[in-house]
């Protein structure tokens, strides 16, 4: 774990880094950057004792922001609907050269990209490595999305170059605990008995759980490089919506309506290589299932108890 840092962390109160900042700042001096629309969501972040600091990345002006942090660890991202790849480039790619550019005297930075940004594959089972192609993914939820990031990833390899600075790029598949996630929020879908919708029969994904992903942060960090290093940020479960969605049953007592939309040209599975990762930061400790019942109890208290009292 890192400790007696300085640590800049971009879009803290998101559902990755809220409870990132929140075991960071336990050991070290974390300062967190946003736009910070919402007044309540910046207080819950400084009451962790975070330093924060209003900054719209994109339009580089960090004019109250420090410059000698130790680590940068970027985790803001824009995933907006609609056709506006311009802003998409603006808010995924630009802002990522201005943030490190002013941060080039760290000893290391932690971009933190997306499994969104590869290439198709027609077998939901496939595994896919760090080599593999990258291409549009087409979501329908933000379609500048996948090409956004890839495009971010090439401004923060060209950083790692052009200031010497150490880069790891963490392609995250799907992270998910207590504070949400994909899984997470099936769950919430669930219990509101509201459907699931997903994209394909099965579709498979690496999870990660936030206790994970907080603890394996520091292991990342070190292994950054120049020029930059990419890898899978991913469970080492592979598991799909339909097998998470059948065991969401079993905690809650209640009925999961799965139903499949599929979407032309986009990923029909998404299970990550976890060996690269794996090579620096060790093992996944929190199983698939284990992080699930947690989540589920972590937000459904009372109601969760009264399932486990009936059984």
């Amino acid at each position: 774990m890192l400790s007696g840092e300085k640590i800049l962390v971009t879009g803290p109160a998101g559902q990755i880094a809220f409870p990132l900042v929140r075991t960071l700042a336990a050991d070290n001096e974390v300062w967190g950057i946003a736009r910070f629309g919402d007044a309540e969501k910046r207080a819950k972040v400084e009451a962790l004792g975070v330093t924060t600091r209003r900054c719209d990345l994109a339009a580089g002006d960090f004019t109250e922001v420090p410059d000698d942090f130790t680590y940068v660890v970027h985790l803001a991202a824009s995933q907006e609907p609609g056709l506006d790849y311009d802003e998409a480039l603006r808010q995924n790619a630009e802002a990522t050269g201005l943030l490190l550019a002013h941060c080039r005297r760290a000893k290391a930075a932690l971009v933190m990209s997306t499994h969104s940004v590869y290439e198709p594959h027609p077998d939901p089972l496939h595994v896919y490595v760090e080599t593999d192609p990258l291409g549009d993914v087409h979501s329908s939820m933000s379609p500048p999305y996948s090409v956004s990031k890839i495009a971010q990833e090439a401004v923060a390899r060209t950083c790692a170059r052009q200031f010497d600075l150490p880069v790891v790029i963490a392609r995250m598949n799907a992270s998910y605990g207590d504070n949400g996630g994909l899984p997470t929020y099936h769950l919430d879908a669930i219990m509101a008995d509201q459907p699931v919708i997903t994209r394909w029969d099965p579709c498979p994904y690496s999870i990660i759980h936030e206790d994970d992903i907080n603890s394996q942060v520091a292991a990342l960090l070190q292994s950054a490089a120049v020029p930059a290093l990419v890898v899978n940020f991913a469970g080492d479960e592979a598991v799909s919506v339909q097998e998470w969605c059948a065991y969401f049953e079993e905690l809650t007592g209640r009925r999961a309506q799965v139903d499949v939309v599929e979407t032309s040209g986009t990923l029909r599975g998404s299970i990550a290589s976890n060996q690269r990762r794996l090579a620096i930061t060790g093992p996944c400790e929190v199983t698939w299932r284990e992080g699930l019942q947690r989540a589920y109890e972590a937000r459904y208290g009372e109601r969760a108890a009264d399932v486990e009292r009936t059984r």
